[in-house]
């Protein structure tokens, strides 16, 4: 049974007679979800069909031709592994405002079960569904470990505050998923014609496909297992030195769920008992970004200035005045045209593979910081190189991030200087004390 902890009923009623419809969102997967695994829950308690459904909006934030491509590529995958288990899966493209109220009505649904997002467009989503629909609906956090709303029920001021309320619950939650019940007799639709889908975007296309990430669970399977037989064990030491290529790159796979955070917690903890590089691993994958879920769930600010800690825009704005002896536009930023051969190198690894390396991303960002007009146009400037060109991009980890790094979001103060007042300060010749510096710029040329 699926922890009822782990539920929110967003709209209360009774299950009558119609089919469980799971709308599929963040967690794109059919194994290790325990969205779906509600669903079937519920389906197999009410007697009812159980169906799933995606709504695939045409053009999403910034995402382009590169993310849409590794999404869709994961749900021809997704679908063809619900297909063995008799489960029907539907795709829809469009507005899932107008489109799942359509749908629901259509099949005659009894429920909506969906997974949890904090960003508030997905919520304003939800929000159109459940004033268009008159059935219960309700939403599971297959994301995180510990469930959002579980951790903490309010914004956290960083990991040290958030750290032992999910450790206090981690027993509670870190568990096996149990198997999905075996469905007979479920008329499955035709196989979607994902040439069509293709077809249907409006989007950007001059952002290619990534070459360095192969999309959908298998290769995030791959991917992991690769992670633990040959890189966890030197995480610790490895993970910030980017000519290392020591950390575990799932952070495509996880932010479109093609992977469970829980699947890799479980795999880790139990075949790994006693090192340095699992705990640091572990804190990152679970603590940093639950903590990174709580920051866009509670703060409606998490995408601008305003989110920030009143003592980060205090010191931003008392240097606003300041000298910058470099400013650049967000054109010379995306071509890669600055003074900094370091930063152009982080650049056009995003460019070119679809990821930067974690720690580039927080002197990139920091940089931005410090040669633009404002904070705010920082702000702005990040988030738009981040979504258009990461296939993790328009995600709690990289708003987080992007904060952490320009307003000192789940930091605290540091030694005054200008531009940054007391945002941490990070510089080239700090990079060129933790790795060497030539040997990435020559490798990002």
């Amino acid at each position: 049974m699926v922890d009822k902890r782990r539920i929110k009923i967003q709209k209360d009623g009774e299950i009558k007679s119609g089919p469980i419809v799971y709308w599929m969102q963040r967690d794109q997967r059919a194994e290790d979800n325990w969205a779906l695994i509600y669903s079937a829950e519920l389906a197999v308690k009410s007697g009812n069909e159980l169906i799933v459904v995606f709504n695939l909006v045409n053009d999403f934030l910034l995402a382009g031709l590169r993310q849409y491509y590794f999404m869709i590529e994961g749900l021809k995958e997704t679908e063809a592994r619900l297909r063995k288990l008799k489960i029907p899966f539907y795709l829809l493209t469009g507005s899932p405002g107008e489109n799942i109220p359509e749908f629901v009505r259509d099949v005659g649904a009894s429920l909506i079960v969906s997974d949890f997002n904090p960003l508030k467009n997905i919520r304003k989503w939800k929000k159109e569904v459940i004033e268009k629909t008159a059935i219960p609906f309700h939403t599971v956090d297959a994301h995180n470990i510990v469930p959002c709303w579980e951790s903490s029920d309010k914004l956290e001021f960083g990991a040290y505050t958030i750290r032992p309320k999910i450790q206090r619950k981690l027993p509670e939650f870190l568990c096996e998923f149990p198997g999905l019940p075996v469905f007979h007799g479920q008329k499955l639709p035709d196989e979607i014609k994902w040439e069509y889908i293709y077809e249907s975007l409006k989007v950007d296309t001059s952002v290619k496909k990534s070459e360095y990430f192969l999309p959908g669970s298998e290769a995030a399977e791959k991917m992991f297992s690769e992670f633990l037989s040959a890189k966890l064990a030197g995480y610790e030491a490895e993970r910030n030195d980017p000519n290392l290529k020591g950390t575990s790159d799932l952070s495509p796979y996880l932010h479109f769920g093609q992977i469970a955070a829980q699947r890799v917690a479980l795999e880790v903890h139990n075949n790994f008992k006693s090192m340095d590089s699992r705990d640091s691993f572990l804190e990152e994958l679970i603590i940093r970004r639950e903590l990174s879920d709580n920051y866009c769930f509670y703060n409606k600010d998490y995408d601008n200035f305003n989110g920030f800690h009143v003592w980060a825009k205090s010191t931003l704005d008392e240097h606003r005045k300041d000298e910058r002896e470099y400013i650049y536009s967000a054109e010379e930023f995306e071509r890669a045209s600055t003074h900094d051969p370091l930063w152009n190198a982080a650049q056009r690894e995003m460019v070119v593979k679809g990821k930067m390396h974690g720690y580039m991303r927080m002197y990139w960002a920091k940089k931005i910081l410090e040669w633009t007009p404002s904070p705010e146009n920082a702000f702005e400037i990040a988030v738009f190189l981040n979504d258009k060109y990461q296939l993790d991009g328009r995600d709690p980890n990289g708003y987080t991030g992007i904060a952490w790094s320009i307003g000192g979001v789940h930091d605290r103060a540091w030694s005054e200087r200008p531009v940054y007042g007391k945002i941490r300060y990070m510089n080239f010749n700090g990079c060129k004390r933790k790795f060497d510096v030539e040997k990435y710029i020559k490798v990002n040329s």
